[in-house]
Formats: C-alpha cells, structure tokens, sequence
C-alpha cells in the first residue's frame, strides 16, 4: 500500500513528519509519498537510515498556513503540498492521504478534490478519545457546523463502521450529545435527529449528556460540529490546566514529591491515555477517499500512529463498507 503524507504539515514540520514516517516505515509494510518542498525533504531524510525504494518525493512548492482561510487557500494555492497530496488519491496507486497541516485546507481540498462518498451528504472528522472503560469515538469535531439531522445519522453510520473496522469494537453503540438524557431533550433540530436515529441506527442508546461522555458507557458519541470542536477544546484546555496544577501542587510538599515518585508508573500510564500521540489522528470521514488528520503540534509517535490507523482503514476496505452500510440504512 501507498500512504501520501504532507510533509509542510505541522507546527513541527517537516522535522516531526519525516521522523515520524522513518519510524513508520520501521515499523510497517508501507510505501511513503512525501509531499512538500523537495530540498527541505531531503534535507530531514539525510539525518536518518531508512529504506530508500520505500519513499518517494513530490515537489510542492507552496504550503498552506494554519492560519490561512481553507477554501480561498485551496483554490488559490493548487500547487500547496496539502491540494497536490489530496488529488494524488485520484491517481491509481495511492492509498491514503494523512496531513498535520491546517484542518480547514484538508477538508475542503477533500471535498472539492474527491468528492463525498455515496450516500453521503457532508464530511466529519471523528477522533478517538479516553473513557474510563477504554476508548469512545466523538464525530464530529469540526468539519460539518451547520448540520441537518441526517447529517448527523449519516455520521452515526460511518461511526459505527469505523468503530468495528478499525477499532475492533463487534457492536458500537452509538449515543447522541444532547443538553439532557431524556428523548425530549433540546432544540427541534435534536429531537428529529434521536427520531431518525431511534428508527434507522442499530445499537442507539438515546442521548448522553456532557457529563457522561467519558464514562465509556457508548462507543461512538455523535454531534454537531461545534459542539464537537468545544468538547475536544476544552477537554484538551483541562487535561493540561489539571497537569499543570498537580505538579505545582506536588512540588510544594517533600512528602507529596515522594509519593507522586511511588505513583510514577501509574500517572505516566494516565499521562498516555490522555496523549493524543497514542492515536494519532483524526479521520476525516465522507469524503470519497481516505483522509486522515492529525494534530497540528505532532510529534514523531503522533505521525507513525496516524500512519497505523491509516493503515487499518486501507486493510478493512472502509470506504466500501461504509458506502454499504449508509446504502442498507437507506432502504
């Protein structure tokens, strides 16, 4: 298989891209396209060994900020390592595009450039996060603001695809974020959305609230968005504000100091749950073609992982799955 990675991509690129795709290529049976600006590239690659016939360069000139408007940067910049990685899909031979570059670019360039999946209306990204059981995954978390509620069934779907294909979960249950528990709950939008939800996805629990999110009582959590993109933000802002805190607060006291010292391999094995390196990336579901996200300040680890989810996608064949499962949820 061939994986095309954005190597402009990142707050850390293209330093934290090649050495992530070095330990990749370690690690897994896989060709690496690199994308970006050819002297840069190799300027990386030189620092390591690695298999030489298993990478392969294009030359993009140009490259999207992460602070760049998406779309006008798409069709303004065409020869940017993000539009030029996305359109090699629709060349035979290209497997996967993965990017830790401006997200909005990302997905409108896989919009406009491969089109929706059939049987699908809007792309979202979905990500992986800890639950206090093991892992839950949230959609969306950015792509689609403005949704409609078979919008969102259609995320339940593709979820449930992804949670049993890549994530080896047998039978996803699926819960809808909501404002409260109860069926009644919400805006007209989200009492339509648990209708449509309750009658056509297998495995619908009902609404979870906010509260609930982490308990890993569902496998997949579907929203909005915003509502997504806030979860994540702030999820994120408090992981790191409660770590900060708690070494602050530890190194006020010698007798804290030496039972944080006794805890250490607990707290670090807490500390990976919560690294977003541990599951690299974000797939970006819909589009006709398969995409996936990662975290703009990746690391090395974060780049190999989001390679190794990749390739689960690939090997699963989930775009034709998940083409099936929307069209037998049509019927």
């Amino acid at each position: 298989m061939k994986i095309v990675v954005d190597a402009m991509g990142g707050d850390y690129a293209p330093e934290s891209v090649v050495a992530g795709i070095v330990e990749a290529l370690k690690e897994f049976d896989v060709f690496i396209t690199l994308v970006g600006i050819q002297e840069q590239i190799l300027a990386e690659l030189k620092k390591y060994n690695y298999p030489k016939d298993r990478v392969e360069i294009i030359h993009a000139p140009t490259t999207i900020a992460m602070n760049e408007p998406a779309t006008v940067s798409i069709r303004g910049k065409k020869d940017s390592s993000i539009s030029v990685g996305v359109n090699l899909l629709k060349e035979q031979g290209y497997d996967a595009f993965v990017s830790a570059g401006n997200t909005g670019a990302v997905v409108a360039a896989s919009t406009i450039f491969l089109g929706m999946l059939r049987g699908i209306e809007r792309p979202a990204i979905g990500l992986v996060i800890p639950t206090l059981q093991k892992f839950a995954f949230l959609i969306d978390v950015g792509a689609n603001t403005e949704p409609k509620p078979e919008h969102l069934f259609q995320s339940a779907l593709m979820a449930q695809v992804y949670a049993k294909e890549v994530l080896g979960v047998i039978n996803p249950k699926v819960g809808l974020l909501n404002i409260g528990e109860e069926a009644g709950k919400g805006s007209g939008f989200y009492k339509e959305t648990y209708k449509m939800m309750e009658e056509r996805v297998g495995d619908f629990t009902g609404n979870v609230e906010a509260n609930g999110l982490f308990k890993g009582e569902n496998d997949c959590i579907i929203c909005d968005g915003v509502m997504g993109n806030v979860v994540i933000k702030i999820s994120q802002g408090l992981m790191e504000g409660a770590a900060s805190l708690l070494r602050r607060e530890i190194k006020k006291s010698p007798v804290a100091m030496f039972g944080a010292l006794l805890m250490k391999s607990r707290l670090n094995h807490i500390k990976k749950l919560a690294d977003y390196s541990e599951y690299g990336g974000a797939p970006l579901l819909g589009v006709n073609g398969i995409v996936m996200i990662s975290h703009g300040r990746s690391n090395p680890k974060a780049i190999k992982n989001a390679i190794k989810a990749t390739i689960r996608e690939i090997e699963h064949n989930i775009l034709d799955v998940m083409a099936e499962k929307v069209a037998q949820a049509s019927r």
